[in-house]
């Protein structure tokens, strides 16, 4: 047999192959890895998803907790597991983030960009600033005066290096105030010392906080989105009050390792897109003050870059490390 015919043959039987195993998938139960402790938002939309999933896939989507080191820890596990489209991320907008943020060895290390394979942003969360109802601080405009003319406050986050955290010295840029930062593990102990009044205002998502809201609790005082959300329409955005700057909110997302099949990349996404528009799935999402979003493969790894590199500005800028 001729070389080149040999050669084309060999690459026939390739391509054949790969196909083959595509069309396969999946064959047995699929796992998605969450980087957090269960019960927060990320992984309680997760757990919505892989049920959607497994229904329409035939085989069991478990999700998996594998928190530590900011997210660090579940994110280098999918990063480095096979790309067959077993094992995925449900991510969130901190993976382009966390490497920035804290000390951690190369044993560890993950390019965001590089070694995902992003399949779906399916939505959007609003960051939203709030205040205890017993804080004496009914807007913006007060809290600001109050900075500057020195009294003492605060502003708590759920981490060092979240995007709220972020936001929130954004906004301090923006205001011409120096607002010191709490740190917390978490939204739920932000929102518990914010009903305490031991925290002056907290940015967080409003799932965590929209219940306390509505028992007029906690105030909601602004939002980092350009435009008022359905959710909350009564809540003034940061761009209404005359802080251009101060937009940003948090998405989540679904990826794979690098290298993850065509196939399996459009199965996912066109399940995906179709999931969040689910009566049943949108009634869970507006409890939980979550916008879904959809789109393509391509427009979530445009998203992911273009975090990658704004925050990595954004850390620099305003020295964000953690201990």
């Amino acid at each position: 047999m001729p070389s080149t015919l040999k050669l084309f043959v060999l690459s026939a039987i390739a391509v054949s192959a790969a196909n083959a195993a595509a069309q396969q998938w999946p064959s047995k139960p699929i796992t998605i890895v969450v980087s957090y402790p269960a019960g927060g938002d990320t992984d309680a939309s997760a757990r919505i998803y892989a049920e959607k999933l497994s229904i329409r896939l035939g085989q069991p989507v478990v999700v998996e907790n594998k928190p530590g080191a900011g997210g660090i820890i579940g994110n280098f596990h999918v990063a480095k597991a096979k790309a067959d489209g077993y094992t995925l991320l449900y991510a969130n907008s901190t993976l382009p983030i966390v490497q920035n943020v804290l000390k951690v060895g190369t044993s560890v290390a993950y390019d965001p960009v590089n070694d995902f394979t992003p399949i779906i942003r399916d939505q959007n969360i609003p960051l939203v600033m709030v205040t205890s109802a017993d804080s004496g601080i009914k807007s913006v405009r007060q809290l600001v005066q109050e900075a500057k003319d020195g009294k003492r406050i605060n502003y708590g986050s759920p981490s060092t290096g979240t995007p709220m955290h972020i936001a929130a010295e954004i906004f301090n840029k923006a205001a011409g105030v120096k607002i010191p930062h709490v740190p917390y593990k978490g939204s739920a102990p932000l929102v518990a010392d914010l009903l305490g009044n031991h925290v002056s205002v907290g940015w967080t998502t409003p799932g965590v906080a929209i219940g306390h809201v509505k028992e007029g609790k906690l105030i909601a005082l602004a939002l980092a989105e350009p435009k008022r959300t359905k959710l909350q329409p009564d809540v003034p955005t940061f761009l209404e009050l005359g802080y251009k700057d101060v937009q940003m909110s948090a998405w989540q997302g679904l990826m794979g390792p690098r290298g993850l099949p065509a196939d399996v990349v459009r199965v996912l996404n066109t399940h995906m897109n179709e999931i969040i528009k689910l009566p049943d799935v949108q009634t869970k999402l507006d409890a939980m003050g979550i916008e879904p979003v959809g789109g393509t493969p391509d427009a979530f790894a445009t998203q992911v870059a273009d975090d990658a590199q704004r925050f990595g500005v954004l850390i620099k800028e305003f020295g964000i490390q953690a201990e």
